[in-house]
């Protein structure tokens, strides 16, 4: 709204600031009005940011985390040409307000400080709001088999008007992409809807902070602001198990949310069956919406991760080996995937060497170490079937075109390599061939291993990865 007043002049800042703190008064309340909002001091506005001063560091924390993006939506409708608001830290703003609740603009001593850059978020300095990473959207999310369910349960959520499952929740092991989907949910709308209120933080600063109101008695604030927002997204709360006050809170928090057809997100580590811990209502409010599950990542998709990952650190000229051995031998936590991938780059960025799969193991060797295990022929079947792309079950058929015999040949080299099971156990091991089959096998790939460098370095690859 860019109106003009009863004059037909332009409004004055300090009429726009007028109306915008009128619409917090109404709604937020009065309590939270006077305790948090009618103490900020109108600074100035520059280059289409607005500046707003409170007298205290604790205040403007509060102030980020809880109305931030309700001003700046509020200063966008008074005038279009605002781009972002900032809050500064000023003690002379203490007292600066009149009795009538009306700030004092002194444009004078305006302090613009920078807007928070798109990797920060705009909840920089929220002691209990979690800061949203610019790296976790809807584009950068890999999709397989074992995620697709929860991709598209997300998706739809973050696109929809009207919430279409409530509450969605979604639960997988640790480092399988949960916190990915709830930060590319909250970016979705921060862009596309920015009038929705959305928080988002985990359980555990749920609990803190709602322990915190108790401590100040202040526990009407405490309600208002999670009871007043569009979409409140709780990050793992099988934290909240055991913690029974913190439950009963969340649970009616939970309810007035659903009542007022509020959208709820939430992620735990397991089914909400399954949570241990958490009172048998809350377990079944938990189960009402939609409930969509990660699975454990396979190889595809573990390797089309490290792609975009390393596109997003252009670092293109990492030997596609190295991206296959990291996703053959780290499987169950994608977070730990990127991490080794990062330190890799790092590596050889500052060093000045070239990745390779030597230098790939002498960087890892904790991670590799701690992924190690006794190698079985089991183990050995399912690498190589991976590999060349055939079933586990074509290792023991009759089958004998090549593109399976040479698979299961490598499979039995391997096996004679890697483990101490006799001749004949190996054989029997391939749907219960003679020992002399595997002979063969071995004398064959060391054959084509002396020929061909290229199936010599298929071959050293699967060695390593079941090696380390």
């Amino acid at each position: 709204m860019t109106g003009e007043s009863k004059q037909g002049r332009s409004p004055t800042l300090s009429e726009q600031w007028s109306r915008v703190r009128g619409r917090l008064r109404t709604e937020f309340g009065d309590a939270a009005y006077k305790s948090w909002l009618q103490p900020i001091r109108l600074g100035g506005v520059r280059d289409g940011e607005i500046t707003m001063n409170v007298p205290s560091r604790f205040m403007r924390e509060w102030v980020m985390s809880r109305y931030a993006d309700r001003i700046r939506a509020l200063w966008r409708g008074e005038d279009s040409s605002i781009r972002s608001v900032s809050i500064a830290v000023d003690p002379g703003a203490a007292g600066a307000a009149d009795d009538g609740g009306e700030a004092v603009a002194t444009p004078a001593r305006a302090a613009f400080t920078p807007t928070p850059p798109r990797g920060a978020a705009a909840s920089v300095s929220r002691p209990f709001v979690s800061a949203l990473d610019s790296r976790f959207t809807f584009d950068n999310f890999v999709v397989g088999k074992s995620n697709e369910f929860a991709h598209a349960a997300a998706r739809r959520v973050a696109e929809a008007a009207r919430e279409p499952f409530n509450p969605l929740f979604i639960y997988g092991g640790v480092g399988l992409g949960k916190t990915h989907l709830m930060h590319a949910i909250a970016w979705h709308i921060r862009t596309h809807d920015p009038e929705r209120r959305v928080i988002y933080l985990s359980a555990e600063k749920f609990m803190y902070q709602f322990i915190r109101a108790l401590r100040f008695q202040d526990t009407m604030a405490f309600k208002e602001q999670f009871r007043s927002i569009d979409v409140l997204m709780v990050d793992d709360v099988q934290f909240i198990g055991g913690k029974e006050s913190t439950q009963e809170e969340f649970f009616h928090t939970f309810n007035a949310l659903v009542d007022q057809n509020h959208q709820l997100v939430i992620t735990g580590d397991r089914s909400p069956a399954d949570l241990d811990g958490m009172e048998e209502r809350l377990r079944s409010r938990l189960g009402w919406g939609l409930v969509a599950d990660i699975h454990p990542t396979d190889y595809e998709l573990r390797l089309g991760i490290l792609h975009s990952k390393a596109e997003q650190l252009d670092a293109r000229d990492i030997p596609p080996q190295v991206l296959e051995f990291l996703a053959h031998k780290i499987t169950t936590n994608i977070r730990e995937l990127e991490g080794a991938l990062n330190r890799i780059v790092a590596y050889a960025t500052l060093v000045g060497r070239s990745v390779t799969l030597e230098t790939t193991q002498e960087i890892l060797q904790d991670v590799l170490r701690a992924h190690s295990r006794r190698i079985t022929i089991e183990e050995i079947q399912k690498r190589v079937a991976e590999h060349f792309n055939i079933r586990v079950a074509d290792m023991h058929s009759a089958r004998r075109a090549r593109a399976v015999a040479r698979p299961r040949q490598v499979a039995m080299y391997l096996a004679k390599q890697l483990t101490s099971r006799s001749l004949p156990e190996i054989g029997r091991k391939f749907g219960g061939r003679d020992h002399t089959t595997v002979m063969h096998a071995v004398r064959k790939v060391d054959q084509l291993r002396e020929s061909d460098p290229g199936f010599a370095e298929d071959v050293d690859l699967l060695r390593r990865m079941l090696e380390n």
